[in-house]
């Protein structure tokens, strides 16, 4: 029987198809909002210098200051940021520092209701609170969502990850013996995919949360697999993604054979 695996955090396309996807961090995040707000005073401050100038020279009056000043404050931290959001379907220089992107739930770009949403419940959570009430919500949702995200129905995704270095498994040598006689039948894409990916990253997990995986991946992949050797998880992993290489990589032998037998062309892997 199989374990089942908590799919909570998966991001889902509107065609049901799993995305790769990861949030960002809290941190990360709450760095990127910091330069934001940064630059959302700046240009404000840079409106003060203006105005004193325009007032100095006679060219601004009592009754349009005021105006100007509501105009100013609702450009720097509303039209700013919305604007900036929209034109860069998710981009900001705080998220472009910290390496992220406001997409929607299904991981699509954002439009503008999403960031008129966001931008305007952020003046009341950034500017307003000075980003406590967003580092409060933020702190207790499970993709660091502030208000904002949770009302237009966004997050924010991680779009610079670290390249992982390509590991090619090798057979165990204590399952040469099993290799002899098994069979590895042909696995869901979605688990051959979440299996490789176990066996790229199991280095950097902590040992008992790689136990924890290796044993429910081992779960889902043993009704494909005949015999499932006694030997742990994470080893039978290495071996069944062995044998099934080599057996894709049989077939396409075979295949590239007969194509060069039928057509007198010699197909190159």
């Amino acid at each position: 029987m199989s374990v089942p695996i908590d799919t909570s955090d998966e991001v889902l396309s509107g065609e049901a198809v799993v995305l790769d996807v990861q949030p960002i961090g809290f941190l990360l995040r709450a760095a990127g909002a910091l330069i934001d707000m940064v630059i959302g005073f700046a240009a404000l401050i840079l409106w003060i210098f203006l105005r004193l100038w325009l007032l100095d020279a006679g060219l601004l009056d009592e009754a349009t200051d005021r105006i100007a000043n509501v105009v100013a404050t609702v450009f720097c931290f509303l039209i700013l940021p919305v604007t900036v959001e929209v034109v860069t379907k998710g981009r900001s220089v705080g998220k472009l520092a910290v390496g992220g992107r406001i997409v929607r739930l299904d991981g699509g770009a954002i439009g503008f209701r999403h960031a008129f949403i966001r931008g305007i419940l952020g003046v009341l959570e950034i500017y307003m609170t000075f980003g406590g009430l967003a580092v409060l919500v933020g702190a207790f949702t499970a993709r660091s969502q502030r208000l904002g995200d949770l009302v237009a129905g966004t997050y924010s995704q991680r779009v610079r990850t670290p390249r992982l270095v390509p590991v090619v498994p090798v057979l165990p040598p204590a399952l040469a013996g099993w290799a002899q006689i098994a069979d590895v039948a042909r696995m869901p894409d979605r688990l051959a995919r979440r299996i490789s990916q176990f066996l790229q990253t199991a280095p950097n997990m902590l040992p008992a949360a790689r136990s924890r995986v290796a044993q429910n991946l081992l779960a889902d992949a043993a009704p494909f697999v005949s015999p499932v050797p006694a030997a742990p998880p994470e080893m039978v992993l290495v071996g069944i993604t062995v044998l099934r290489r080599e057996r894709e990589r049989r077939a396409l032998e075979f295949a590239n054979a007969r194509t060069e037998k039928l057509t007198g062309r010699r197909v190159t892997l």
